[in-house]
């Protein structure tokens, strides 16, 4: 409170407008929630990492106060990941100087953790020296897994033919053709992401045509079943061409032309993450896992809609079938965030951060 008060004085000092000051003032109490909290003792530790997105919120709180640590900033995010007891971080390394990089693989090291790098891929030939350089900066930073993503946006909202559809899945294809043989020269895994976009059989006939052990996939564990998809299948299916995991739980509302597809902390949603993760480790059972939470309102998936159909016509009703008996079977009141300050969406963020830490290391063994 002194430190409050000190400052509006310095406010007053300096005749700031009323606005400004009143902005000055928000931002200093939002630094009771953003700075990390004190703990009696470390957490145990989890061998699970985090995704750079789970702590959008509390990046962005500590992106509001002068001289708080940068969570975009590998090494500021990895020292996050450790204090919370995860076992490391998956987060874009290029660009770092070489001393940035060697601080970065000190601490790895000294700390027993993983650091897995994010890319994104070689639109065409021109951008193959853009692609490299990224690639050997990301090794160089200790990354032996590079996740990526070959299509934008969720097909069922991105694309209003099945024409359109397959005209990016070309593109997919040739990205693909292209960071392949980068991958392999490097010596790099490029793992790329079920992102609601192609169905698991359409994503392995891609790494069937690749047809390199240096690019497979970063299996999501929640994404396609937003494609109507059973999580358990799709972990079966893209298991054997695995190079990392986001995983996640989901939470699933009934809505007038769908559902909603809410993440929320691990072990609180409709899958049985034990199966999925036993049959991951079945597969690839030194394959690393990071937890992708992002805290944010559902998703609407709105599946009863025909626009919902038009890429996938092939796919039959039984499984439109199944995912809405999921729905029901596990239905919630899913919580919104948009509408809660910063410093709630914060608090939330945390909960939702810490508690999956612990269901993953206490239930999960990761």
């Amino acid at each position: 409170m002194n430190g409050c008060m000190h400052q509006s004085g310095a406010v007053n000092r300096n005749r700031m407008g009323r606005r400004k000051a009143l902005r000055h003032l928000s931002a200093l109490a939002a630094s009771a929630v953003c700075l990390p909290s004190l703990q009696a003792a470390p957490p145990k530790k989890c061998g699970m990492g985090l995704v750079v997105y789970v702590c959008r919120f509390r990046a962005k709180c500590l992106r509001s106060q002068a001289g708080e640590r940068d969570l975009n900033q590998p090494i500021e995010f990895l020292r996050h990941c450790h204090e919370l007891g995860a076992g490391g971080a998956q987060i874009a390394l290029y660009g770092l100087s070489d001393d940035e990089r060697k601080q970065l693989r000190t601490f790895t090291t000294d700390q027993n953790l993983f650091v897995e790098g994010i890319i994104s891929p070689p639109t065409d030939q021109r951008d193959v020296k853009r692609f490299r350089r990224q690639v050997k900066s990301s090794a160089e930073a200790g990354a032996k897994v590079l996740r990526t993503v070959v299509m934008p946006g969720r097909r069922y909202e991105r694309f209003k033919t099945l024409e359109e559809f397959k005209e990016y899945e070309a593109r997919a294809r040739r990205m693909l053709e292209i960071a392949a043989p980068v991958m392999e020269k490097e010596r790099v895994q490029l793992a790329v992401e079920n992102h609601k976009d192609q169905r698991s059989d359409e994503r392995v006939a891609l790494f069937e045509h690749i047809g390199s052990e240096y690019v497979g996939a970063c299996l999501d564990t929640g994404n396609s079943f937003a494609l109507l998809e059973d999580p358990l299948e799709t972990v079966k299916m893209l298991a054997p061409w695995t190079k990392t995991v986001h995983l996640k739980d989901q939470g699933l509302q009934s809505s007038p032309n769908g559902f909603l597809l809410g993440d929320i902390p691990l072990g609180q949603g409709a899958f049985d993450l034990p199966s999925l993760v036993n049959a991951v480790r079945e597969q690839k059972p030194d394959v690393r896992f990071c937890l992708e939470l992002i805290t944010r309102d559902p998703l609407q998936v709105n599946c009863l809609n025909d626009q919902y159909w038009s890429t996938m016509p092939s796919v039959p009703g039984s499984e439109l079938a199944r995912t809405l008996r999921t729905v029901r079977q596990h239905e919630a009141r899913l919580a919104r965030v948009n509408d809660l300050t910063l410093e709630q969406q914060v608090e939330v963020e945390d909960a939702n951060v810490r508690e999956s830490i612990e269901y993953a290391r206490d239930v999960l063994k990761i």
